[in-house]
């Protein structure tokens, strides 16, 4: 039996992957990022293959990783994380630079960015696995800490995209007769949960002008689960 816990202990960063030219370009959250050969300096990233950066990464061969700090905005989770790009242009109002490989690469809440060619392509299910060989690196913020994936589901709250290679379904709630019983909300934009009995508030009890702490969504898009 696999306890999901114990996956959870994994360690994983939090970055923006992206690809594509000025003229058109996507991005996505992820928490699939990591080095796979020293010589020559090559990195590893996961993409959903319903995911519209998948097509870019395919189309253009190359893409970029920012890393992400502890503070980022909430903003640029609900942007690359809970959008479509196929709905929304996501580097409209985003600060912006261009790699040495031509792909967007977000300077928002970043503290450094990797700009990648893709040298390989594999098949892991539901995902694409690129391999990518790094052409540059730069940093852009020495102070502040990297955010993880712990720290954003523990800290900030935060739940996986369903797109995502860690995303799990929330569990169905445990039927209380008692009208004292907790209750959970779902955030409906992001997924985020709303535990009454953790959080210590039942959600009635909220102001009104209460939002989504993950994805800045009104307290009326939740719904009971």
């Amino acid at each position: 039996m696999i306890n999901q816990e114990a996956l959870y202990k994994i360690t994983y960063g939090l970055y923006v992957v992206c690809s594509g030219d000025k003229n058109k370009g996507n991005g996505f959250i992820s928490n699939i990022f990591f080095q796979v050969t020293a010589t020559p300096a090559q990195f590893a990233t996961c993409c959903n293959k319903n995911n519209y950066t998948a097509e870019l990464i395919e189309e253009y061969g190359c893409f970029s990783v920012s890393v992400l700090q502890q503070s980022t905005a909430a903003e640029v989770f609900t942007c690359f994380g809970y959008k479509s790009g196929r709905d929304m242009d996501k580097m409209e109002g985003m600060n912006i630079r261009y790699g040495l490989t031509g792909a967007p690469i977000i300077l928002n809440d970043s503290l450094a960015y990797l700009d990648l060619k893709v040298v390989k392509k594999i098949d892991v299910g539901t995902h694409w696995m690129f391999i990518g060989e790094l052409v540059d690196a730069q940093l852009i913020n020495d102070e502040n800490d990297p955010i993880t994936y712990a720290y954003y589901r523990e800290v900030r709250k935060g739940v996986s995209p369903k797109n995502a290679p860690t995303y799990r379904a929330p569990s169905e709630p445990e039927t209380e007769n008692s009208p004292e019983a907790f209750s959970r909300y779902e955030c409906s934009d992001c997924g985020y949960i709303y535990d009454e009995k953790i959080d210590g508030v039942k959600f009635v009890d909220l102001p009104d002008d209460w939002v989504c702490p993950v994805c800045g969504a009104p307290k009326s898009d939740f719904i009971r689960c």
